[in-house]
């Protein structure tokens, strides 16, 4: 049995997306041959939800490890709230602790809070462990570059200029790579060419089931965050806003809207709910997708809840809406992490993504619902006012592709890391 150390700075109970790859592999890593111990920065010092069921579906014999960090309060006078930055030195101490008395054959990091990721080569170099790199998301991106200034992230100056101080420092050494994107490994092997001879590898997130059965067990402690309403029909989208996703709520606006041109007594039931769309603390976040329905006149019909909601609310609130909608990125290298769960729930589903997403390629190869395309100039309104017409008034479910979404399923995602780390291992051989 190989031993692979995970880095995941935020897991469980905490309420984060870039953890979910991780707590749905951790029941099938020994089946594949690996035994995985994985250290994450104690909870306390986060800001972000708990979740304590979250934790159900974590292994009992898995060890865990919990780091301390810088308390946010103090280092947030100098411009710094990141959880990798803040912790950053308690990681180097507790991993050169538990490497010193403790034999690994590979380091791990996935999670999106990307500074721990420059521990990679210092581990490497002082104990001889290859490390794998998980890009669930860009590192260093130019995407904001010709953005309005008004549109790019809180403290983007300095985020920017820190990541491409740090991105080479991380990338340049590692010895395998997966990532949720090929544009992501793309981009990477371009701008550090000494990567195309490392083992890398696609591998989205896992499908896992088992989320369901977890609800359906606590049916009776979760709230819907909206009212619902039997005499209306109610669309559900859970996850980020962002104003790159406005060329996709447009046209999904854009449908509705010929909708009630052409049938105002059907389509005047549609409620439309946008909820979890920012990452800002509770109370402080700024909607991206109201304020396009009200330039679009049909702010009365539209919903948006910034506040983040626990993972297994969302499923519970996915479970009880009449229809769901995947909103996707203008950037193509985007994937909409909540893939599987809007699949799962088995509800009509409506998505709008860049073709070259893999969002899209799972949901068309899955039949799981309809997807239209975000970046073609001629999108057509009036196929997206049908669909909308059939999903939620006519009530079309979809036929679901379950052999198909098999491939998708968590174990088989987990069996293709675990082939990548052998790769990484047997590559370290041949170099030896």
């Amino acid at each position: 049995m190989k031993k692979v150390l995970i880095i995941s700075p935020y897991f469980a109970p905490v309420n984060a997306a870039d953890m979910q790859r991780i707590r749905m592999s951790l029941p099938y890593f020994a089946e594949f041959g690996w035994e995985p111990t994985l250290v994450m920065v104690n909870p306390k010092y986060t800001d972000l939800q708990t979740d304590v069921l979250l934790s159900e579906s974590i292994p009992s014999n898995v060890k865990i490890h919990q780091v301390k960090a810088f308390s946010k309060k103090w280092t947030s006078k100098f411009g710094i709230g990141s959880i990798a930055l803040r912790a950053l030195w308690f990681y180097k101490q507790k991993v050169n602790q538990i490497l010193q008395t403790e034999k690994f054959d590979l380091i791990y990091f996935s999670t999106t809070q990307f500074p721990v990721l420059i521990l990679g080569p210092y581990w490497k170099r002082k104990f001889k462990i290859p490390y794998v790199i998980d890009m669930q998301d860009p590192w260093f991106s130019t995407y904001y570059e010709d953005q309005p200034k008004a549109e790019r992230p809180a403290k983007y100056w300095f985020s920017h200029r820190l990541d491409k101080y740090l991105e080479p420092i991380a990338l340049q050494k590692a010895d395998g790579l997966i990532s949720v994107s090929q544009g992501y490994l793309d981009t990477l092997n371009e701008r550090y060419p000494r990567l195309k001879i490392v083992p890398q590898q696609v591998i989205t997130f896992g499908a896992y089931q088992e989320d369901f059965e977890i609800v359906r067990k606590n049916w009776s402690i979760f709230k819907l965050p909206f009212q619902k309403d039997k005499d209306l029909i109610h669309l559900v989208y859970v996850g980020r806003g962002g104003h790159d996703m406005k060329d996709a709520v447009t046209l999904l606006f854009n449908g509705f809207k010929k909708g009630l041109a052409n049938r105002y007594e059907d389509f005047s039931k549609l409620r439309f709910h946008f909820i979890g769309t920012s990452y800002a603390p509770i109370g402080t976040g700024i909607q991206t997708i109201k304020p396009i329905a009200e330039e679009m006149g049909i702010s009365a019909y539209v919903e948006e809840k910034t506040d983040r909601i626990p993972f297994f609310q969302c499923i519970f609130t996915l479970l009880n809406a009449d229809g769901l909608a995947v909103i996707g990125s203008n950037d193509q290298q985007y994937t909409a992490s909540k893939t599987y769960p809007y699949i799962l729930a088995e509800k009509p589903l409506i998505a709008f993504l860049h073709t070259e997403s893999s969002a899209a390629k799972i949901i068309k190869d899955c039949h799981a619902g309809k997807v239209f395309s975000t970046n073609k100039e001629d999108s057509d309104i009036a196929e997206v006012s049908k669909e909308l017409y059939s999903m939620l008034i006519e009530k079309k479910s979809p036929e679901i592709n379950w052999s198909e979404f098999e491939k998708y399923s968590a174990k088989n995602l987990t069996k293709k890391q675990c082939d990548l780390f052998n790769q990484v291992i047997d590559s370290q051989k041949t170099q030896n």
